[in-house]
């Protein structure tokens, strides 16, 4: 805070006298209008410096209404940008993915999951840095429930013990009881046979992406995007010792306890999880699926209730119209059961013709 009077700071001063910040500075605005707007330009100048300009107006403003401070997000990024203070602005964005592999993949669960708590799906990717003398390669493990980095690893190969060691690392810190659901992209590491393994020693269900749909991951694309804009560019490393220092730092100390995440209600992540029920109030996540075309369309042309014309027909020793669908209409499609669930069978990413497994970086 900055200092008015002598050595005292203005929350020292409203702890004194009793009263809030937030008093304090409608006071301010009220009586010494021109002092106010030296504050406001204090407050974010020191908020945009300890966060070293990785927040834009908006993440300022909120951490300036949590000290007490209101202030309307248009008027800071004006201080902002009169102050040269403005956040550097994201790349656009470059795919490099190629996923064509022979490798088996999976149903995408995380597209159907509604959750309830921490250690019900987890997201995974892999990016690459670049140093001055070569690329290493970064794999990451978020908790999508509260978007807390829980596993990462760094290493100059591309191989399937990077996102291993990501992995294991998540779930010696977490946990994680039977039933996780994991989701990746669809590349040739987290389809190996070794991956896939690992994950199902310890109960966890594969998700993945579908093909060229990169918002099937969109919280790892968000997360690495940040990770490059706030970290990686506005920073020259050394050599791989130091970037791995930086971003351990950058995870732990950072991202995980101090940034203040949007879709969180601008709470860090440790945040958001201490204020959330206690886990043993967790329900469990919940799944939903598309009702099958083929039901929709047998009702509209029969116009029929909600109820099942055949399974009426079979209890009454008739025989069922023509046209009836395979399964009743409030069920799910055959092979599904929202109250009992199990995974599917793997179907095969290949088409026709063989491609070699490509390594996928973003």
């Amino acid at each position: 805070m900055m200092q008015l009077e002598g050595s005292l700071a203005v929350d020292t001063m409203c702890r004194l006298a009793g009263l809030s910040r937030a008093t304090f500075y409608r006071h301010l605005a009220q009586h010494h209008p021109g002092q106010e707007e030296m504050e406001l330009r204090s407050q974010i100048q020191q908020v945009a410096l300890d966060h070293r300009r990785r927040y834009g107006y908006r993440r300022i403003t909120a951490e300036l209404r949590r000290r007490g401070l209101t202030a309307n997000h248009k008027r800071v990024a004006r201080l902002m940008r009169e102050d040269h203070l403005l956040a550097a602005q994201p790349r656009a964005f470059v795919s490099t993915t190629d996923s064509n592999h022979d490798r088996a993949v999976y149903l995408n669960l995380a597209r159907r999951m509604k959750l309830t708590g921490v250690n019900q799906l987890w997201v995974a990717d892999l990016t690459y840095i670049r140093l001055r003398g070569e690329f290493v390669f970064l794999a990451l493990v978020l908790d999508a429930f509260s978007r807390k980095a829980v596993g990462w690893a760094l290493e100059r190969t591309l191989t399937t013990r990077l996102p291993l060691l990501a992995l294991h690392q998540a779930i010696a810190q977490r946990r994680p009881p039977p039933g996780l659901v994991h989701h990746s992209d669809r590349g040739v590491q987290y389809a190996s046979a070794q991956y896939l393994q690992a994950l199902n020693q310890h109960g966890i269900l594969p998700s993945m992406s579908r093909p060229a749909m990169p918002c099937d991951n969109a919280r790892c694309e968000s997360f690495i995007r940040t990770l490059k804009r706030e970290e990686i560019r506005a920073h020259q490393y050394q050599g791989l010792d130091d970037l791995r220092s930086s971003i351990d730092q950058f995870l732990t100390l950072y991202y995980n306890r101090q940034r203040l995440h949007s879709a969180l209600g601008y709470r860090t992540p440790e945040e958001f999880e201490l204020q959330a029920q206690p886990p043993a109030a967790w329900p469990g996540a919940s799944l939903s699926f598309p009702r099958h075309p083929e039901v929709y369309r047998w009702k509209k042309e029969t116009h029929t209730p909600h109820h099942n014309r055949a399974a009426e027909a079979q209890n009454h020793g008739e025989p069922a119209a023509a046209g009836s669908p395979p399964h009743p209409i409030d069920e799910p499609p055959a092979g599904y059961s929202l109250t009992g669930w199990s995974p599917p069978e793997p179907a095969s990413a290949s088409p026709a013709e063989t491609h070699s497994p490509a390594n996928q970086i973003k």
